[in-house]
């Protein structure tokens, strides 16, 4: 690669596609068209994460990913819609997040939680914001509240990606020491169900089926654990409590 080619600005954007579709048949046939905006950012590797804007103007849902030449190919470049109206969106909900972040960690969490509510009325279906709110529900001991939030959580695969990994284990975590366990050996298997080497999460996993009575299941999690990292103190701790048991 020259050096021109590495100091090339990696693609961030509003992108739209349009999409023909043929109705009726014989006379009342027609074409309707329809037309699609995503935000469209450039991953490391040259592939570019797609996400749909929502009405409120900001990236929602499930990413998927596309090449570079197929972006450029089938996708209009949005410069004017991105600059307005896109980005100024995008900010407004970060500055919401933030400020929600910081108010949580102070141990405010009913201030924490109406901004976490502003960032939901810009994307409902954001995965920082829901662990958030959640996270202030379970600090609360509100578990109605808390299952309510779980169950949006736990449908949707993003919350289980690595950008999110200390979040997912922040919400385990505190769903078992509020003794929704049930609740936490199911959020857990979700995510193992999409990612296997994990240590942290077979580790979580076995103290929910240790404080959950079931200590067979608890050491065969707290091995997992260790076949992945010999050395961590924790598991290495359980596994000695449980042989002894």
């Amino acid at each position: 690669m020259t050096a021109s080619a590495a100091a090339q600005p990696k693609i961030k954007g509003t992108f739209s596609t349009k999409l023909v579709q043929e109705v009726g048949t014989g006379t009342t046939k027609r074409k309707i068209i329809q037309s699609f905006l995503y935000y469209a950012e450039e991953k490391d590797n040259g592939e570019i994460g797609l996400r749909v804007l929502n009405e409120n103007s900001v990236p929602s849902g499930e990413e998927q990913t596309i090449s570079k030449e197929e972006l450029l190919e089938s996708f209009t470049p949005e410069v004017e819609l991105y600059t307005s109206t896109v980005y100024p969106a995008m900010q407004q909900l970060n500055k919401a997040l933030a400020k929600a972040d910081r108010q949580r960690r102070q141990g405010n969490t009913f201030t924490a939680e109406v901004e976490y509510g502003k960032a939901l009325n810009i994307d409902e279906e954001n995965i920082r914001a829901n662990f958030g709110i959640g996270l202030c529900y379970l600090d609360r001991n509100e578990a109605e509240k808390a299952t309510d939030i779980f169950n949006t959580l736990i449908e949707l695969d993003a919350a289980f990606e690595n950008d999110h990994k200390h979040l997912f284990n922040d919400f385990g975590i505190s769903l078992r020491k509020n003794k929704m366990l049930d609740e936490a050996v199911q959020f857990y298997s979700r995510a193992l169900g999409l990612t296997d080497n994990d240590e942290n999460l077979y580790f979580n996993m076995a103290r929910c089926m240790y404080e959950g009575g079931k200590k067979k299941e608890a050491l065969d999690y707290a091995e997992k654990c260790l076949a992945i990292n010999p050395e961590s103190k924790p598991a290495l701790k359980l596994k000695k409590h449980l042989s002894k048991k």
